[in-house]
């Protein structure tokens, strides 16, 4: 089969290398899966670059998320088993971390409503609390993970206020739902945002950027407030100042989406079916921004490294391949 792997680390467009490889075997308990679509996620980009908590061993493939076909023909979403990733023909996974598939989503969005979905589901609603009239300030909020927490939010009826980078991502972000709209390039985030809530602040805060980010949440967050904590896109780690929170009486919260696997899978599944039923009656559709044949998988992955797409970027091994010069290396 083909797949992408990197044999070392460094940035994707130059440590990717897309190859023939034997299909893998499913371990005791594992299940093969025809990947149909798997979505480029910031994780991948860090694994490349060997700054991923979780360190696969070399050569291994990308791709955390996926939506795949079982041997009896099920469509199922899910993580593959590393070092397998899911820019390939074929994965192996754990049945035990598979969901069906939403019929309302085609391949692509149905892979895009695993991870980034779900952290937004379980940052809003499990951690934050986040309840209808309430205002939610999102980072980043027409990429993959601010647009579902975007999506999220006006499911549930809060006011959404967005900061993006860019004119486009700015029209991106609106027709996404958000109330208002923060070009963090062209406006002072701080002002706009104290300036669209009357001076109150936000009341829930979702954070998958860190860095200023962080700090600018710290300005503008409410009495009672919640910053939820979700990544470090930026690549810079805040530290946050207690005194701070405690003067100012709001609430930082961590999430690690990937713990509720091991520490509560029921409230996974739980999470999935709120997910697929919101997905069925159209309040969430997953922004699927590009679909690009696996030979476009490498330059598709830096792209997203570089901070230049919205929403999620989907990997199609069924599409006809492109030409492999103009679309990464090739073993």
């Amino acid at each position: 089969m083909q797949a992408w792997q990197v044999h070392q680390n460094g940035e994707p467009s130059e440590v990717m290398v897309l190859g023939e490889v034997e299909r893998p075997v499913p371990g005791e308990g594992q299940v093969l899966l025809k990947v149909r679509a798997a979505t480029i996620n910031f994780p991948d980009v860090l694994m490349c670059r060997g700054e991923y908590q979780v360190r696969p061993p070399l050569p291994f493939t990308p791709g955390v998320e996926i939506c795949g076909e079982t041997e009896d023909g099920r469509r199922v979403i899910g993580n593959p088993v590393l070092p397998f990733g899911g820019f390939a023909e074929y994965v192996v996974a754990d049945p035990r971390g598979l969901f069906a598939a939403p019929e309302s989503l085609d391949d692509a969005e149905a892979a895009s409503l695993l991870i980034g979905y779900q952290t937004g589901w379980f940052g809003l609603h499990r951690r934050a609390a986040l309840e209808a009239g309430e205002t939610l300030l999102v980072h980043a909020a027409a990429g993959g993970v601010g647009s579902a927490a975007v999506q999220l939010g006006k499911a549930v009826g809060a006011t959404v206020i967005g900061v993006v980078g860019g004119a486009e991502k700015v029209s991106v972000a609106r027709e996404l739902g958000c109330d208002v709209v923060i070009d963090r390039r062209a406006e002072d985030v701080v002002s706009a945002v104290k300036e669209a809530t009357g001076g109150r602040g936000v009341d829930v805060v979702y954070d998958p950027v860190g860095g200023d980010a962080y700090t600018q949440s710290t300005k503008v967050v409410a009495f009672e407030g919640r910053i939820v904590v979700v990544g470090f896109a930026s690549g810079a780690i805040p530290s946050p100042g207690l005194n701070h929170a405690l003067v100012k009486n709001y609430s930082i919260l961590g999430l690690h989406w990937g713990l509720y696997n091991t520490k509560n899978p029921k409230l996974v599944q739980h999470c999935h079916e709120q997910l697929t039923e919101l997905a069925t009656r159209g309040a969430i559709k997953p922004l699927v921004s590009e679909r690009v044949p696996l030979s476009g998988a490498s330059a598709a992955v830096q792209r997203v490294a570089d901070g230049v797409t919205t929403g999620r970027v989907a990997v199609l091994p069924s599409l006809s391949s492109l030409s492999s010069l103009e679309n990464g290396a090739v073993a």
